[in-house]
């Protein structure tokens, strides 16, 4: 198999990935909800887990669906825990949801630990919502990944709306009187759905720099929405694309090279940042 054949699968996965994964990461910096992805991640592979105690194959459609199911529980509590204010804080401002979201990450983490060590392979299980296995990834995988993104993607567009709305301007929504809560549950289970299927491919740490880098690297230099889902995409393009071909070229595990590739380029998006590129309503 030559180079090409081996490498233009991860390069196509990830390309999908990005397209996704970067612009929902412009409505977790918006809500100020960082760690949302981490812990919807968790409660995906722990729903995972929980499906080879009842003896589900592996990757088998059942297993999705008991991640699905964690995962619309964790997008429930989101929402439930919510506050129309940007630093979403909850019960008059003493406890910020990023409080509630670090809570269900330790506990799904920790019913995980003791779910895989109850069930055959468990170990083997959670090493892969870690790392994923983006490097060996089939076109089967790939095509599945793509007509599902589609279907998200059109469900967010067609409701983009509401969630620019509510994730930039919380305080309009409330005032036009929207029930916020069960949008909050909306958006978080088709973030959760996207999430689900991205940590089998890509593994925790590299969806966390698909999600979150991209879209601070855009707010970095502009507050329009247009140019931050631009910057968002070609930002995080680059970067899956510098450590793929690192990757090849120097023969080094391909997902932590792509999330060092993501890390080197925020750290030179905020040079440029400093020495004045950008908007410059922007605050450096």
């Amino acid at each position: 198999m030559s180079g090409l054949e081996l490498m233009l699968p991860p390069f196509v996965a990830c390309m999908i990935l990005v397209a996704m994964l970067s612009y929902l990461g412009l409505h977790v910096i918006a809500r100020e909800v960082i760690f949302v992805d981490l812990s919807l991640a968790q409660m995906a592979a722990l729903g995972s887990l929980s499906a080879l105690l009842f003896h589900v194959a592996p990757e088998s459609p059942t297993t999705y669906v008991f991640a699905l199911l964690a995962t619309a529980v964790g997008a429930f509590l989101f929402a439930l825990t919510r506050s129309s204010n940007h630093g979403g804080t909850v019960g008059a401002g003493r406890v910020p949801q990023e409080a509630f979201i670090g809570i269900v990450y330790v506990v799904a983490s920790a019913a995980a630990v003791l779910v895989a060590n109850k069930v055959p392979g468990g170990g083997e299980a959670v090493e892969k919502t870690l790392v994923g296995s983006l490097l060996w990834v089939t076109w089967k995988t790939i095509r599945n990944l793509a007509l599902a993104y589609v279907a998200l993607g059109v469900f967010q567009f067609a409701l983009r709306r509401r969630f620019l709305t509510i994730s930039f301007h919380p305080e309009q929504a409330e005032a036009q009187g929207w029930k916020v809560r069960l949008w909050d549950f909306l958006f978080y289970l088709s973030f959760g759905v996207v999430i689900t299927l991205a940590v089998p491919i890509a593994g925790v740490l590299m969806v966390f720099s698909f999600l979150v880098v991209p879209a601070v690297i855009a707010n970095l230099f502009t507050a329009d929405k247009r140019k931050l889902t631009i910057i968002a995409w070609s930002s995080g393009a680059l970067a899956s694309i510098l450590g793929l071909w690192l990757s090849y070229t120097k023969d080094l595990p391909t997902g932590p090279l792509v999330v060092c590739m993501y890390g080197l380029l925020l750290i030179g998006a905020a040079v440029l940042r400093r020495l004045g590129v950008g908007d410059k309503a922007v605050a450096s």
